[in-house]
């Protein structure tokens, strides 16, 4: 077997711990070093290398010091920090010739997302966002029997996800914009989004946002129609209070089918030629597999799933929504956005 992929975490938060207690398992990788601001985040991953009988990451509070320092000794970087970090985060992981594995959603802004294309370019980086929806293996055989004109042409979507979003991060960084560069559409509703960006394969044309803050200084519940240039057209419901749990459905109409799937790409139906159909589980759910996809992208076994192009799409849209919402749901020309 070749050497394990030489791993550095920047923010080494509850996500990163989460995917740490799996990963830590893969012989395909060694977590070599993690940045992070917090002493107990940093002493928490090591204790998750050192169980697992790996050896403890370097630790850094400064990830621009552990990329200074480390960065010959290093091949990949996850970063997984708070939305409003992304941007300068990424940039520096590319600039220093480090593959990426870049948290959801990519940046907050377009000139952000723009700016990481410019950078990936001139360095010719593995850059791969870690959106669940993207990387499931049913959202991209829908993408890919939609190119080849299987379901026939795109007549519209429609989207909605919900979770008790508001009660449940009460007080917490996805509640504060400074951090989180948006509320809940842009954190859990982000997932919805990017999904759709990927598989509707146009770029839109025209959007109009309502939201709803709930006294909060983040929105909570947003609601979306769109147009794309391809000229299907499109809605988006994002509920962020409500029960506990959180769970999604979308419907993406088309000429010959009607294709039903979940924001992660966990479950998929597709009605073909008024043919209705079961309900599909994807295989591979569990912690291990957005990594496997992305190390599988470095090796070149496979087609990049999530790229910074779509984040760039995805990106516009959000800029839209938040343009629009800002001005009482007036109708926004995505070309007028950047």
């Amino acid at each position: 077997m070749s050497n394990p992929v030489r791993l550095a975490v920047i923010g080494a938060g509850l996500k990163a711990a989460e995917y740490a207690r799996s990963w830590v398992r893969m012989p395909e990788i060694e977590f070599a070093a993690a940045a992070d601001v917090s002493v107990a985040s940093r002493q928490r991953l090591a204790d998750i290398c050192t169980s697992a009988g790996r050896r403890a990451p370097l630790e850094f509070d400064d990830f621009r010091i552990m990329l200074a320092q480390c960065k010959n000794k290093l091949d990949a970087v996850y970063v997984s920090t708070p939305h409003a970090f992304h941007a300068e985060q990424a940039l520096a992981v590319i600039e220093a010739g480090l593959d990426l594995f870049l948290e959801k959603p990519m940046v907050t802004t377009v000139a952000e997302a723009k700016a990481l294309i410019e950078a990936r370019a001139r360095n010719n980086n593995v850059v791969v966002i870690a959106f669940n929806g993207a990387l499931s293996p049913l959202v991209r055989d829908t993408h890919r029997r939609a190119a080849a004109g299987e379901f026939g042409e795109l007549v519209s979507v429609s989207a909605t996800i919900w979770e008790g979003w508001s009660s449940k991060y009460d007080g917490q960084w996805k509640q504060k914009p400074e951090l989180s560069g948006g509320g809940f559409m842009f954190d859990t509703g982000a997932h919805m989004m990017n999904t759709v960006c990927l598989l509707v394969r146009s770029e839109f044309e025209r959007v109009s946002a309502y939201m709803n803050n709930y006294g909060k200084p983040i929105d909570i519940t947003c609601a979306v129609a769109a147009r794309l240039e391809n000229g299907a057209l499109v809605t988006f419901n994002a509920a962020g209070e409500g029960p506990p749990g959180c769970a999604s459905h979308m419907t993406l109409f088309y000429s010959k089918a009607i294709v039903r799937i979940d924001a992660w790409g966990a479950w998929r139906e597709i009605e073909l030629d008024g043919r209705p159909g079961t309900r599909e589980i994807a295989e591979a759910t569990h912690q291990e597999s957005p990594l496997k996809s992305f190390l599988a992208v470095r090796r070149g076994e496979e087609e990049n799933p999530s790229t910074v192009e779509n984040g760039l799409r995805f990106a516009r849209l959000w800029d839209a929504i938040k343009a629009s919402a800002a001005r009482d749901g007036e109708s926004v020309r995505i070309s007028d956005i950047g």
